[in-house]
């Protein structure tokens, strides 16, 4: 009897969950169904640059999976019941349900309106592919002169303003952020980012917590107006409402609560990994919203699931962080050296030598993604007899 996992969602963090377990799990013992709404893997890291009319290389699912025994389901997920272990989906046939005995969670995140009137209406997003695909639309007709303001100044902020900057030099581009201009930086890389947004010609409103958006400008909490043809929003991100609306233990924003191996709290079948999942990092704090934290947390996961499913030893490694790393354009970028925590520390990398730094990073990523069963030493072991059978995982021991 195969033991049925099922992956929900090929992002980064789900696709190369998938990929690990078929590294791990000898093909005859478990049978790894991989659920995306699209054909194709997205580089979410790189939005901004699609925004601006770069063209990204196409890597479709089909060619990444090839012969690793991973099954390739093309379905948008409308459903997940942890009590009788089904997932339902819709896809062009109509509506399925999808039984499983272990589940991976991976659906991600999208853009987070956080509520602001006005943010729905009249602001673009770069969370998604069609957010970016509707950016680069808009930005294509905008007139020399006009304003682009980009609100949030986080790294997604800084790397569309910076991005959007250099591509279109004709615009007046702007960031508003709520607090100061890199303000969880160090000195030396606030003092870096303050040269960059001065050498591309991006006004930074510090403070300026926007309360409002219109069609062509954006109020904020202390009364002022900040003029906008386009307003770009880029504060934070909202998880798929799904988890939310299951038995999971979940937070108040609807992440679901992991252990240090990445498995559910309450139901012990159910992993959950990247934006979707409330892991705890070095400090006890929790996991930012991230590649760098959901990369790891994939690894973990696959692992941690062979090592239940097999008899082996769990892994052990904690989640920590290293640096930063922010594209300031094709040209500039900062990679902020940090504590295991995540907290600035004086070290930077900085200019033509941080860009490429960066550019490897996504390089890397998407290569991670791309080539599944490769990299790391393939070791596929056997499924224990006792732990195939459904619902055996949930009884294994820690």
């Amino acid at each position: 009897m195969q033991h049925r996992i099922i992956v929900l969602g090929a992002g980064y963090t789900g696709a190369i969950a998938a990929g690990r377990l078929a590294k791990r799990l000898h093909r005859d013992d478990a049978a790894i169904t991989l659920v995306n709404a699209e054909p194709d893997f997205v580089e979410r890291v790189r939005m901004h640059q699609v925004a601006v009319g770069q063209d990204l290389k196409p890597r479709p699912f089909t060619e990444m999976f090839a012969d690793t025994g991973v099954q390739l389901r093309l379905a948008k997920v409308t459903a997940v019941d942890v009590d009788r272990k089904t997932v339902a989906v819709t896809d062009a046939d109509g509506a399925d349900e999808l039984a499983y005995d272990t589940l991976v969670y991976a659906l991600g995140s999208g853009w987070n309106a956080q509520g602001v009137p006005g943010t729905a209406e009249h602001a673009y997003e770069i969370a998604s592919r069609p957010g970016a695909l509707r950016l680069r639309e808009r930005l294509a007709r905008l007139d020399a002169g006009q304003t682009v303001l980009i609100v949030g100044g986080g790294l997604t902020g800084l790397e569309a303003a910076t991005e959007i900057a250099e591509a279109r030099p004709d615009l007046d581009v702007a960031l508003a952020a709520r607090g100061g201009l890199g303000g969880w930086l160090s000195p030396k890389g606030r003092d870096h980012l303050g040269k960059v947004f001065g050498k591309l010609g991006i006004t930074a409103y510090e403070h300026a917590a926007v309360s409002a958006v219109a069609a062509d400008h954006v109020a904020t909490a202390d009364g002022r107006a900040i003029p906008a043809a386009v307003t770009v929003w880029t504060t934070g991100f909202a998880v798929h409402p799904i988890a939310q609306a299951t038995a999971l233990e979940v937070t108040g924003t609807g992440q679901i609560v992991v252990d240090g191996t990445m498995r559910s709290v309450s139901h012990p079948d159910v992993y959950a990994v990247g934006d979707a999942a409330m892991a705890m990092g070095a400090g006890d704090k929790p996991l930012r919203m991230s590649c760098a934290s959901g990369t790891p947390m994939a690894w973990q996961a696959a692992d941690s699931i062979a090592a239940r499913l097999t008899g082996g030893k769990l892994p052990t490694a904690h989640l920590r962080y290293f640096n930063q790393c922010i594209s300031l354009g094709r040209k500039e970028g900062l990679i902020q050296y940090v504590t295991a925590d995540d907290r600035a520390v004086s070290a930077v990398l900085t200019g033509r030598l941080a860009a490429a730094y960066k550019e490897v990073i996504c390089k890397g990523a998407a290569w991670g993604v791309a080539n599944p069963t490769l990299g790391v030493p393939t070791r596929r072991h056997r499924v224990a007899r006792d732990r195939a059978a459904t619902g055996s995982v949930a009884r294994a021991t820690a």
